[in-house]
This record gives structure tokens, sequence and C-alpha cells, in this order.
């Protein structure tokens, strides 16, 4: 059977040639007689795997010696309670509610200390991002928490916040890599790798280094602590290995493709082919507030429950996969990550237009 366009929110497509590469060495990885998962992750054949991909990633987002990059398990839904318990020493933090992962990610900072909801569009189906110019930030928050992409929403900041000097602490795991960033405006930066970068199984977090330390809250696990993992590189206990390994290859091909500036291009232009035959579609309607709209998660309905099926029963059948919305905004989501190819999107909408001119 040949590939399918795979338009998964996550896990989600992956660059062909980084698979290709993988396959080719998962018998043997450059001439050790075993594959990467095999591998002890103390060898210095990983070592050298993991230390490159460190050094690829930094050198593609900018970082400086200011931040530490790890990479760490338990998904973005661990990193929930990570936060609080690493940054909330006066308990008491700030939360914008954009969708379903901040919303979870807000109800979990209740567990260790007062999260106030500093501004929200849970009233329009967070079909929007909402003004955060001016928030009711006090003195006394630790950190200010955000969603920086929202997966099943498909609305993304177009401006960060203003934190009024506070911590910004941003979940980005559905755009990671997707565009260039400024990570000094950030104090912790991270996201699940399994939308835009790698495998299910891997957090990478961008945190700054004068925000780790060993004044946690009481009761935090000894591997959730921040300090720890940066005290053992990553290495603290067995690390997600073979994901971060297909992580490493995506940074190189991010890079070959011309690094996040080049990527920003390429999506923005995909978005454009979907968005533009949204806006003019009489049949698909977009979701979302054309402002706030994501580059990478793009949601669209037809109006009708039993149209929206049957579409997305004729698009399975036609190779365009996992293009069924969430049940919380139905109809369809296409995610159209990086490693989606432009052919594609167009392939899509060639699609959706002989579907429009089919059931008129």
């Amino acid at each position: 059977m040949s590939r399918v366009y795979n338009f998964s929110a996550g896990p989600a497509v992956l660059p062909e040639s980084v698979l290709k590469e993988a396959a080719e060495e998962m018998m043997d990885y450059r001439g050790s007689g075993m594959s990467v998962m095999e591998m002890s992750h103390r060898s210095k054949v990983y070592d050298d795997i993991i230390k490159e991909a460190e050094r690829d990633f930094r050198e593609l987002v900018n970082i400086s010696d200011d931040y530490a990059v790890l990479f760490l398990q338990g998904g973005a839904s661990q990193f929930f309670a990570e936060v609080p318990m690493n940054l909330m020493k006066n308990r008491k933090a700030g939360y914008i509610i954009t969708g379903q992962w901040a919303k979870k990610a807000f109800q979990e900072a209740k567990l260790y200390g007062e999260a106030v909801e500093l501004a929200s569009s849970a009233d329009k189906t967070f079909s929007y991002i909402p003004d955060v110019s001016d928030l009711p930030i006090t003195d006394d928050m630790d950190y200010v928490y955000i969603c920086e992409n929202n997966t099943i929403y498909g609305t993304k900041y177009k401006k960060l916040p203003d934190t009024k000097g506070k911590i910004l602490v941003s979940d980005v795991s559905s755009c990671f890599l997707s565009e260039p960033v400024d990570i000094t405006k950030y104090g912790v930066m991270y996201g699940g790798v399994q939308k835009n970068v790698g495998p299910a199984g891997v957090v990478i977090a961008v945190i700054r280094k004068n925000l780790i330390t060993e004044d946690v809250l009481p009761g935090t696990p000894t591997l959730l602590k921040w300090k720890t993992q940066f005290d053992n590189d990553s290495l603290y206990n067995t690390p997600p290995t073979y994901g971060i390994y297909i992580c490493g290859k995506v940074f190189k091909w991010i890079k070959d493709m011309g690094g996040l500036s080049v990527m920003k291009e390429k999506n923005e232009e995909k978005a454009k082919i979907l968005y533009d035959y949204l806006d003019e579609s009489r049949m698909f309607k977009g979701t979302v507030v054309p402002g706030d709209r994501s580059l990478m998660n793009v949601p669209f309905v037809t109006g009708n429950e039993e149209l929206d099926a049957k579409f997305v029963k004729e698009a399975t059948a036609a190779g365009f996969v996992n293009l069924k919305g969430h049940r919380t905004v139905g109809g369809m989501r296409a995610s159209i990550y990086n490693a989606m190819p432009r052919e594609g999107v167009v392939a899509l909408v060639d699609f959706m237009k002989k579907f429009e001119v089919d059931n008129k």
C-alpha cells in the first residue's frame, strides 16, 4: 500500500526521508552492530546522539547558554504538574484559557496553589484568542501560562501576552519548530514532540537556568525536579532514547530545508491554500476568527453532521486520513505540520472541491 496523506493532530506525519534513514539504520546504527533502541543510554554512541540533537536544536531555535534544554518523558500532561511544582513559590499563578490543554494545565495547577484565570475564550468555543495586552496580573503571581497553539480549536497567539514582568510559560506542543521564536521572551517553553518533531514519548523543555533551583514545592518527586534532570543532562533515568534519536534526525531535516524562517514560509503557503478555499467555499467553513488562525491545525465544518461524516468517510477511502474533528468542535480538522508536503494540502483541497460539486 502506498503512503496516505496523514492529517492526524498527533502522533502525526514525519518526514519521509527521516523514516527511510531510520529504517536503514534500524538493524545497525553506523557500524555499532545494533539498533539505537537496543543501545545503553550511558554508551558513548548514544551520548553522541543526544548531544548532537541538543546542539542542532539550540542552533535552530537560537538558544543561548542562559537556557537549559531538557529531553523529558511524561508528555505535556505531566509537565502541567511540573510547572507549578518547580515554579509556584508563592503558590499563585495566572492562566489564559484558550482550549482543552490550557484548561487541563489550569486544573492541574489548582492542586498546588491558587490558579487564576486571567482571560478565556470559552464563551465562543475557543474560536479566538482573547485580548492579552492588559491582563489582571498581580505582583504575587509566580508566572503566566499559555498554550500557544491550540491543536483542537485551531487558534494561535500572533502576539505573546504582556506578562508585566512575570515569567512566561508556554506549551508549544503543536507549533514546535514551525516558525522562528525569540526564546528570550519565555521563561519556559516546552512541548510534546509527537505533533511536529518526532514520535510520542518525548517532551523538550527550554528553561531559563535561573529558574532551575532546589526551591521546589514540598513532595515534588526527585524525577520531576528540573534540577535533577539538568544536573544529569537529561540522563538521570533512562530517557526515551529512540524518540530523541528521531527528533535529532528531524532537526537535521529542518536545517537542510533552510531553518525555521524557511519552514514558516512553507507553512504559511500551505495554510493559505486551505484557508483561501475555506473562505470561498459555499459548503465548507472555517471555525476560527481569521486573525487568530493556526498554521498547523485547521478545523472546518459543513454545518451538517451527516455531510461531515460522509466527507470523512469518503476522504479516508481516498487516502486522506485522520480528518475527523475533535468531538468538542465536530466537523473536520486538517493538521498540516512541517512534514505535510504542499502537494498533500493541494490534493486535499482538490478532493474537497470535487466533494462540494458532487454533494450540492
